[in-house]
């Protein structure tokens, strides 16, 4: 895999497609198992998970929903601190078990906001299921209960994440070139 230059940033092969795959697998099996006979929903967090729910939803075997919702926190290659809601959720959650769909967790401070929101509509659970979780960087309590590739704290692009809008295409993930 080449390096990549997007915007005025370079970025060199990370995760390739293969390891990718098996790591979305292992997720969906998990997931399938944990959640036999209970028609869970999955709320895939926009733009970046875009992906990986559809890779994700396409494994799953019993009886499941999907829905999005679309928050903001970053800028550029770093977290604004802030959470601005773009687009609510409709579906009623009450007594439903919801799984978190995101690309990325990092800090965490975008999925406490969507936690946040999902509580106040009383489902029977929630748990998230990301593709990629950077313990180092996280600094929230919630378990993270699906992760599938742990990664050290570099900006990564590709497979739905973005450097400013550009990057989501690519079908492996790139690091940031130091």
């Amino acid at each position: 895999m080449p390096t990549v230059t997007l915007h005025d940033k370079v970025f060199e092969p990370f995760i390739d497609e293969q390891k990718i795959k098996d790591a979305i697998s292992a997720l969906a099996s998990q997931i399938n198992t944990d959640y036999k006979d209970k028609n869970p929903l999955f709320l895939g967090i926009l733009n970046g998970s875009f992906i990986f729910a559809a890779d994700l939803f396409r494994q799953i075997t019993g009886a499941a929903e999907i829905s999005f919702l679309k928050l903001a926190s970053y800028q550029g290659t770093t977290t604004t601190g802030q959470i601005t809601e773009l687009i609510g959720l409709n579906e009623t959650l009450h007594d439903r078990h919801v799984i978190i769909v995101e690309d990325i967790v990092d800090t965490g401070i975008t999925l406490e906001k969507i936690i946040h929101i999902l509580q106040q509509k009383s489902p029977s659970s929630i748990a998230v299921a990301t593709l990629l979780f950077k313990p180092e960087a996280y600094q929230k309590a919630y378990p993270i209960k699906y992760a599938g590739i742990r990664t050290g704290n570099d900006f990564l692009v590709g497979y739905g994440l973005d450097y400013d809008g550009l990057g989501r295409n690519l079908k492996e993930i790139y690091k940031l070139k130091a």
